[in-house]
C-alpha cells in the first residue's frame, strides 16, 4: 500500500482501482488534531485498503469523514466505510446529503455517464440520516461548485483540501500536471467565482483529490484560473470553427491546448495507461465546456 506522510498530522492514502491507470489518481486525506479527520473516503471498492492503510498509520477512531463532493469516487464508499467507524460523523453539502442518504440516483447517474468505471468502483452503501453532522471545530468550510453543485472545499490548519475545484494535479520529476475537471453541467461563472473564494487561501497548502498535495497555494489557484479561462476560449474558438460536432471540436481542441498549455501538455510523458485514463477524462472536461458554450450560443 502507498501512503505518503506530509507532516505529523497528514497523511495522503492512495487507493489504487483494478482498473488500469488508476493508481496515483484516486486518494484519501487524513488528518490528525484535536479530532480525526478524513477527507474523501473514495469508492466502495478499494474501502478494505482504505482500512488497512488506516489502521498502518495508526488511525484507530475516525471523528469525522469530509466529503468534497458526492461523486462515487470521492464518496461512494462512505456508507461501507462507516461499518467500521460506529462514531464517525459525516459533513457533506446540503445539496449531495440526501443522495448519500438514498443513493439511487446517483448509482443510476453514476452507471450512465462512467459505465464500467462505476461498476468496477462499486455500488453505493446508503449512510444513515444519524451520521451526519453540520459542522466540526476546526474545520472551515467553503461552498465551491463549479465541479459540482454539492462540491465543498475545507480547511483545517494549514492546509485546504480543495477536492476537484481547483482540477486535477499531478508532480513528477520536478514538473506539475494540471487540468481541469469540468463534467457537465459545467458553467464558466460558478467555477470562476469558486476560484476567487479560493484565492484568500494561498497561503494555505492544497491537498487534491486527484493527486497530491502543493505547498505554493497561491501559484497554483493562479495557474488554474489562467488555465480554465483559456480552456474554455479554445473550446469556443473551436465551436466557431467546427460548428456543434463535438468530435471535431474535441480534436480540435486537443491540438490545440496540446500546443499552448504546457501544464496539460505533460500528459505525454504518463505511461500508456495513465494516458489512457486523463483521455477519458479529458473528453468529460472538454464536454462540459462544449455543452456550456452551446447553451450561451443559443
Amino acid at each position: 500500500m502507498e501512503i505518503y506522510k506530509y507532516s505529523g498530522s497528514l497523511y495522503l492514502i492512495d487507493l489504487p482501482q483494478r482498473m488500469p491507470g488508476f493508481r496515483n489518481f484516486i486518494s484519501s486525506w487524513v488528518y490528525f488534531g484535536e479530532s480525526t479527520f478524513l477527507v474523501d473516503p473514495g469508492p466502495k471498492s478499494s474501502i478494505n485498503h482504505l482500512i488497512d492503510s488506516l489502521k498502518e498509520i495508526g488511525a484507530e477512531r475516525i471523528d469525522y469523514i469530509l466529503i468534497t463532493h458526492i461523486h462515487i469516487d470521492h464518496a461512494g464508499g462512505t456508507g461501507e466505510l462507516l461499518k467500521h467507524f460506529q462514531n464517525a460523523k459525516v459533513i457533506v453539502n446540503e445539496k449531495g446529503k440526501k443522495h448519500l442518504v438514498n443513493p439511487e440516483r446517483l448509482w443510476e447517474g453514476s452507471l450512465k455517464v462512467l459505465g464500467d468505471i462505476a461498476v468496477s468502483y462499486g455500488e453505493i452503501v446508503p449512510v444513515a440520516p444519524t451520521r451526519f453532522a453540520e459542522s466540526a471545530e476546526g474545520v472551515e468550510v467553503i461552498y465551491t461548485p463549479g465541479h459540482a453543485v454539492h462540491h465543498q472545499s475545507y480547511v483545517i490548519d494549514g492546509y485546504l483540501f480543495a477536492g476537484e475545484a481547483l482540477g486535477v494535479y499531478h508532480e513528477f520529476d520536478g514538473l506539475i500536471y494540471q487540468r481541469p475537471a469540468t463534467p457537465p453541467k459545467f458553467v464558466y461563472e460558478i467555477a470562476n467565482s469558486s476560484i476567487q473564494k479560493l484565492k484568500k487561501y494561498g497561503d494555505k497548502s492544497i491537498c487534491f483529490g486527484h493527486f497530491g498535495m502543493s505547498r505554493n497555494g497561491a501559484e497554483v489557484i493562479s495557474r488554474f484560473e489562467k488555465q480554465l479561462k483559456t480552456w474554455v476560449q479554445v473550446v469556443e474558438d473551436a465551436v466557431a470553427e467546427s460548428g456543434e460536432n463535438f468530435e471535431l471540436v474535441l480534436e480540435t481542441a486537443r491540438k490545440r491546448l496540446t500546443e499552448i498549455d504546457e501544464s496539460f501538455s505533460l500528459f505525454r510523458k504518463f505511461d500508456e495507461e495513465t494516458r489512457k485514463r486523463e483521455e477519458y477524462f479529458f473528453r468529460n472536461a472538454i464536454l462540459g465546456m462544449y455543452q456550456y458554450v452551446i447553451e450561451k450560443r443559443d
